[in-house]
C-alpha cells in the first residue's frame, strides 16, 4: 500500500472519480494510505450497517448531516450534526438510519488495513449474507442477530 499523499480531494468526489453501492449506501473514498483511510457517506433513511467488529481498526464517523442510531459496545446511542462518533478497535458497533431523512457522514479508519480492497469487493453486491462472508476475509466480523 502507498503512503497516504498531499493534495485536495473536491467536495463531493471520491478518489479517482470512485463511488461505491454497499447495499444501498455510497461511500466516496476522500484519502487513502497505510496509515488511514477516509470515505464520505451517504446513507439513505432505512439502510444501516448491522453489528460488526473491526478487530484492527479504530473507526470514526462525523456526522455532517441527519441522525444516526447506535449500537456502541451493547449500548444505544444517537449522533447528529457535528458528533463524532470513536469506535476502538475490538469494540462491537452498529449503525442505522431511522430518522426518515438522509445521513450524510465522514468515516474514517486507522490504520486503514484491507477496508478499500473490501469495499471494492463488495461494490454492487445485492446479497447481504454474500457481503458478511466477504467482510470475514477482509477482518470486518458481523456479528450474529440477537434472538
Amino acid at each position: 500500500m502507498n503512503a497516504l499523499t498531499a493534495g485536495v480531494t473536491p467536495a463531493g468526489e471520491g478518489l479517482d472519480g470512485i463511488v461505491w453501492n454497499i447495499l444501498g449506501q455510497t461511500y466516496k473514498p476522500v484519502a487513502h494510505g497505510e496509515s488511514c483511510f477516509a470515505f464520505d457517506t451517504l446513507f439513505p433513511d432505512g439502510t444501516f450497517v448491522p453489528p460488526h467488529i473491526h478487530a484492527t481498526q479504530d473507526e470514526f464517523i462525523r456526522v455532517l448531516e441527519g441522525r444516526f442510531d447506535l449500537v456502541l459496545d451493547g449500548q444505544p446511542a444517537s449522533a447528529g450534526p457535528g458528533d463524532l462518533i470513536r469506535m476502538p478497535a475490538g469494540i462491537m458497533h452498529g449503525i442505522f438510519n431511522k430518522s426518515g431523512a438522509p445521513v450524510r457522514a465522514l468515516f474514517w479508519v486507522s490504520p486503514a488495513r484491507d477496508l478499500y480492497r473490501l469495499f471494492t469487493r463488495i461494490h454492487n453486491v445485492a446479497d447481504p449474507a454474500e457481503v458478511v462472508r466477504i467482510a470475514a476475509e477482509h477482518e470486518v466480523e458481523f456479528l450474529p442477530p440477537p434472538g
